[in-house]
């Protein structure tokens, strides 16, 4: 079974700091792009991190930049968010996910692209002032 679970979320201090972790199975762990989302009540849905094998590179949303770091250990097995520095404004459901293999991937629109068809159940991450 192919299946994405997340974990690691908590509620922290602004300034704090925490891990999120998702667990892939599966055909997902042989994906080249995965990424983390979060949404916040009464917000869209927004791309935080992405990280690509296929092209050897990382991407963050403007707003994390410097504070999150995305990583997945030698395994594939498992994909990983470091926040630091979190802020009230950080507050959101954050989702872990993964692009269909064997697609072509635009770097410049990754966050959009139309086939994040992998996702964890999402880990709420609460920042207090």
């Amino acid at each position: 079974q192919e299946q994405l679970v997340s974990s690691g979320g908590g509620s922290v201090q602004a300034g704090g700091s925490l891990t999120l972790s998702c667990a892939m199975s599966g055909d997902i762990s042989d994906t080249t792009h995965q990424g983390w989302f979060r949404q916040a009540p009464g917000k869209e849905r927004e791309g935080v991190a992405v990280i690509s094998q296929e092209y050897g590179i990382t991407k963050y949303a403007d707003s994390v930049k410097g504070r999150f770091t995305i990583s997945r250990d030698k395994t594939k097995t498992t994909l990983y968010l470091r926040l630091q520095s979190l802020q009230p404004e950080d507050t959101a459901m954050y989702y872990c996910a993964a692009i269909q293999s064997g697609l072509p991937v635009a770097l410049a629109t990754i966050f959009q692209h139309p086939n994040w068809n992998y996702w964890g159940q999402g880990t709420q991450v609460t920042v207090s002032s």
